[in-house]
């Protein structure tokens, strides 16, 4: 009894949970749970009975200081809060606690600070790393940082405190992540409203361009593409409406966007999507019966060299800012992203193969040389960052699993490079001959196109595998806009494969691109359905869940 009482007489005393609104902060000082008192053993003995699952990691083991915030998100609505136990590998698993219990309103209390304590031994960097059900991103896993409570910005608690979600002068932040969250105004949500935006009108405006190319047709198939191109154009007045009103509402947001170091890497969609509708109305505008007015020929000509131009300055411009900026982009955190501001001018190529067919025959020659010297700067420059993806992969690993379907982006470029190859070669006049030797004709040019489209599809392809086992392996859980990389690139994909089965007159590699067409469209769907799943919950433009965070 002597040496009992020494022992509990050596040990500190825990300080109280200190209870800041809905968090509870508990401070842990040096404690082994070799040296217990009997009425701790007995504490431990009923935990061990409410969580029995826990039992062979509450051994003996002795901490330091240390402090958690325990956030809850379980599903079962009785238990608003959770506390976090550790598992030999060092990760984290979510454990429903009572929360009466932790906010010492009622309960069950017979559990004591101290056993309590002895089940957080969490540290708070890893809590948001391991946010319910922890980012399984092996090798290449980076902890969110932007997006943690410490380094929220004062306006986003601004926000949240309007919202009902902060009290001024306590210790406490909102989790981004708990379905209990407070629920934001629309002005304030606007300011969460990233160009990144701009995917959804690709990927409709995409969808419109393979619907038209599609070789196995049915009545009423152009009707529906049709519809598909106008709910693109007010997709794309929309969004546009939006953007300006958050630069507007939001002092400051239009610089800090293009500057930002992951939503700057997004500016680029905006004239992606206008790539798009420049080539959906070339589809679209006419019917396929007839030959397209000369006023819409001249309109799409003039659009093609507004472009070009502006697709040349970002280029240029942003890879410049890039480049002259102090802080670096490392290696191991390495996104498709980075090649998004080469994609506007390489898709230049693109356009130029959809129009020429219809320019002028003097015309047509200007814009398929103009926009094959484009293609091919693009082409070049995605090949570079594929380097650096490539050794970003093998150095450290596939990214967290909510950011592995931007892998697809790297199925676009030797898509959209093999597209374009294709149809600026149908697009040369029938007699064109630049010596008029017959050496470099518009029919070996063709046959050099189609030799070239073939290779860059395989790479298309073996990098069409390479995203789809990484989202396998661990699939996302929320919903962030990169999955839209998943419908675009992809469409670029299926179209290369359509129009290869046009070159060579295979049915079969139509079939293949009709088959690749109907598991687009499912795509297209479901990333659509969670999308629109995201906006009402307020799980995209919402502080620390947008690409106006850096946590990759």
């Amino acid at each position: 009894m002597m040496g009992q009482s020494t022992n509990m007489g050596s040990q500190a005393p825990m300080p109280p949970p200190v209870q800041t609104g809905a968090h509870v902060i508990i401070h842990d000082t040096t404690y082994n749970q070799t040296q217990q008192s009997p009425t701790q053993q007995q504490q431990q003995q009923q935990q061990s009975r409410l969580n029995p699952a826990d039992t062979s990691f509450l051994g003996s083991h002795s901490r330091q200081s240390s402090s958690a915030t325990v956030t809850g998100d379980d599903p079962d609505p009785s238990r608003a809060f959770g506390t976090y136990a550790g598992t030999p590998k060092g990760e984290y698993e979510k454990k429903g606690r009572s929360t009466d219990y932790l906010s010492g309103t009622g309960g069950d209390n017979s559990l004591s600070t101290s056993a309590a304590s002895s089940r957080l031994a969490l540290n708070s960097n890893n809590e948001k790393a391991n946010h319910d059900g922890h980012m399984s991103g092996g090798a290449g896993q980076h902890h969110r940082r932007s997006s943690s409570p410490s380094s929220s910005s004062d306006s986003d608690e601004d926000d949240l405190e309007g919202a009902g979600g902060h009290q001024k002068g306590l210790h406490h932040h909102v989790d981004p992540y708990d379905p209990s969250r407070p629920k934001l105004p629309l002005k304030a949500r606007l300011k969460h409203f990233t160009w990144a935006w701009y995917t959804l009108c690709m990927s409709t405006g995409g969808l419109s361009l393979l619907i038209a190319a599609q070789p196995h047709t049915f009545p009423g198939l152009r009707q529906i593409g049709m519809t598909v191109y106008i709910i693109n154009i007010i997709i794309f007045v929309l969004l546009t409406s939006l953007q300006i009103t958050r630069f507007m509402l939001h002092a400051g947001t239009f610089k800090a966007s293009l500057t930002h170091p992951r939503e700057g890497f997004f500016f680029p969609t905006f004239f992606l999507s206008i790539a798009t509708l420049i080539t959906s109305t070339q589809k679209y505008g006419t019917s396929p019966d007839t030959e397209p007015s000369q006023d819409l020929v001249w309109v799409l000509h003039v659009a093609f060299w507004i472009y070009l131009i502006l697709a040349t300055a970002v280029a240029i411009g942003q890879y410049s800012f890039l480049f002259s900026q102090k802080r670096s982009f490392s290696l191991a955190t390495m996104m498709p992203t980075w090649i998004l501001p080469i994609f506007p001018i390489m898709l230049s190529g693109t356009i130029a193969a959809v129009i020429s067919p219809f320019q002028p025959p003097h015309r047509a020659i200007v814009v398929i040389c103009a926009g094959l010297t484009c293609q091919g700067l693009g082409a070049a420059v995605a090949f570079m960052m594929y380097a650096h993806m490539v050794g970003r992969l093998m150095s450290t690993g596939l990214p967290d699993r909510e950011h592995r379907p931007g892998l697809f982006m790297c199925v676009g470029p030797p898509s959209f490079t093999a597209l374009a190859f294709l149809g600026m070669a149908q697009g040369l006049p029938r007699d064109f001959d630049h010596d008029m030797d017959g050496l470099m004709d518009a029919g070996m040019i063709r046959t050099m196109a189609v030799i070239g489209a073939v290779f860059l599809w395989a790479l298309a392809f073996w990098w069409f595998f390479i995203g789809v086992l990484a989202v396998l392996a661990s699939r996302p859980k929320y919903f962030h806009l990169g999955w839209w990389a998943s419908v675009f690139p992809n469409t670029g994909f299926t179209l290369a494969t359509i129009s290869i089965g046009n070159a060579f007159r295979s049915e079969a590699v139509l079939w293949v691109g009709t088959g690749m067409s109907l598991c687009l469209l499912g795509t297209y769907l479901f990333v659509l359905t969670n999308h629109i799943r995201a906006v009402v919950v307020q799980d995209i433009c919402y502080p620390g869940r947008d690409e106006d965070v850096e946590d990759h």
